[in-house]
C-alpha cells in the first residue's frame, strides 16, 4: 500500500498479477517447459496444431478481383405496330371494351347465380330468406345515407 502511495505502482500490479487465474505468463510458462521436453511427437502435433490458423490465413490473405459483370442487352418488345393510325388504335380499344364489358356482364351472371343458390340452401335450412335480405338492404342504405351525410357536412365546412 505505501509503494501504491509513493507512485510506484510497478511491484504491487505485478504482484496482484501473479496471483490472478487470467496472467498469460503462467501459461507461457507451462507450455515452454512442455514444449521443452523431450517428446517424439511435439514436432509434428505443433505442425498439425499450427495447420488450420495457417489455412485460414491463408485463405484470407487470397486478394480476388472480378471483373464488372458486362453490360445486358436490352431487347425492347413492342406489342403494337409503331405506324397505326389513330382508327386501327380506336377499333382495338373498343374491341377491348367489348371484351371487358363481356366478362363482367359473366361475373355478374356468376354472383347472381351464386345468390340464388345461397338463397336456395337458406330457405332450405329453415330460414327466413327474404326478410334477411330486407335487413340487408336497409343496413346499406343506413350507411349510403351515413356516408352522404359526411360528406356533405365535410363539403359544408370548405375543407
Amino acid at each position: 500500500m505505501r509503494a501504491l502511495a509513493l507512485g510506484r505502482s510497478t511491484p504491487y500490479v505485478w504482484a496482484m498479477l501473479s496471483n490472478s487465474r487470467f496472467n498469460p505468463a503462467t501459461g507461457l510458462a507451462d507450455f515452454w517447459s512442455e514444449f521443452r521436453r523431450p517428446h517424439p511427437y511435439r514436432w509434428p502435433i505443433l505442425g498439425l496444431s499450427m495447420l488450420p490458423i495457417g489455412a485460414l490465413v491463408f485463405y484470407l490473405w487470397q486478394d480476388v478481383s472480378y471483373a464488372p459483370p458486362a453490360r445486358p442487352e436490352v431487347t425492347y418488345i413492342t406489342s403494337y405496330s409503331p405506324d397505326r393510325t389513330d382508327e386501327e388504335i380506336a377499333a382495338t380499344n373498343e374491341a377491348n371494351q367489348r371484351r371487358k364489358d363481356e366478362l363482367a356482364q359473366q361475373r355478374a351472371e356468376i354472383e347472381n347465380r351464386k345468390r340464388e343458390m345461397y338463397r336456395e340452401l337458406g330457405r332450405a335450412s329453415g330460414m327466413d330468406v327474404d326478410a334477411m335480405e330486407r335487413q340487408i338492404a336497409e343496413d346499406k342504405a343506413r350507411e349510403e345515407a351515413a356516408k352522404k351525410q359526411a360528406g356533405e357536412t365535410v363539403a359544408e365546412r370548405g375543407e
